[in-house]
C-alpha cells in the first residue's frame, strides 16, 4: 500500500500494490497496521456501505455533525466517479476548500477522507459501484448536508449542471454560510 497526503492535509490517496497473473488480480485494500504506520492515524472502521448510481448521478455533499462525524476510506468497483470533499473544519486553513480525484475501477485509488470534511460525487461513467468504509455508524438526526452548487465553494462537477441527477435532499443541502450562521458545524 502506498499513501500519500492530498492537497488538503488530513485526506490521503491511497494506491494498493496489486498482483497479477493468469488468474486476474489480488490487493489488499486496507491493512490498518500500514495505514497508522504510514499517517499516525488510528482508525477503527465500524461500517461498510456501497450505492449503485448511474451517469450524472450527484450524490453529496453530506456529513455527519458532533459525536457521529465520520471518516471514510471510499473506492469505486465498478465504473467512473469524480469524488470530492470539502473541509469544513472551522479552525482548518484550507476551511471551505475541496479537493477533488477520478476515482475508477481501473486505477484503483482510493481517498481517505477524515472526520469534518463533507463528502460527495458524481458518476463519469454510465454507472459506477461505489463502495466506502466508515469509522462511525450512521446517526440520521446528525446528518447534514453541503450545497453541491455552493458558490463560496464553487466545486467543478466536469458536468453541465442541467444534467446533473440530484435527489430532492441533495438539492437542499445547506450553503457554507446558512452551515455556519445556524452553528450547524
Amino acid at each position: 500500500m502506498k499513501i500519500e497526503e492530498a492537497e488538503i492535509p488530513g485526506c490521503y490517496i491511497l494506491r494498493d500494490e496489486i498482483y497479477e497473473d493468469a488468474r486476474g488480480y489480488f490487493f489488499e485494500s486496507f491493512n490498518k497496521i500500514i495505514f497508522a504506520k504510514l499517517t499516525g492515524m488510528h482508525i477503527d472502521f465500524v461500517q461498510d456501505n456501497q450505492s449503485y448510481s448511474t451517469k450524472n448521478v450527484l450524490r453529496g455533499l453530506h456529513f455527519q455533525r458532533g459525536d457521529h462525524a465520520q471518516a471514510k476510506l471510499v473506492r469505486v468497483l465498478q465504473g467512473r466517479v469524480l469524488d470530492i470533499a470539502v473541509d469544513l473544519r472551522k479552525d482548518s486553513t484550507y476551511f471551505g476548500k475541496y479537493f477533488s480525484i477520478e476515482l475508477n475501477a481501473e486505477n484503483r485509488k482510493q481517498l481517505f477522507i477524515p472526520r469534518g470534511f463533507a463528502h460527495g460525487f458524481v458518476v463519469l461513467s454510465e454507472s459506477a459501484d461505489f463502495f466506502y468504509k466508515c469509522d462511525n455508524y450512521y446517526n440520521k438526526e446528525s446528518e447534514c448536508g453541503l450545497k453541491y452548487n455552493d458558490t463560496d465553494v464553487k466545486i467543478d462537477w466536469q458536468i453541465e449542471a442541467d444534467h446533473l441527477i440530484i435527489n430532492e435532499k441533495d438539492r437542499n443541502n445547506f450553503s457554507l454560510k446558512e452551515l455556519l450562521q445556524n452553528n450547524l458545524l
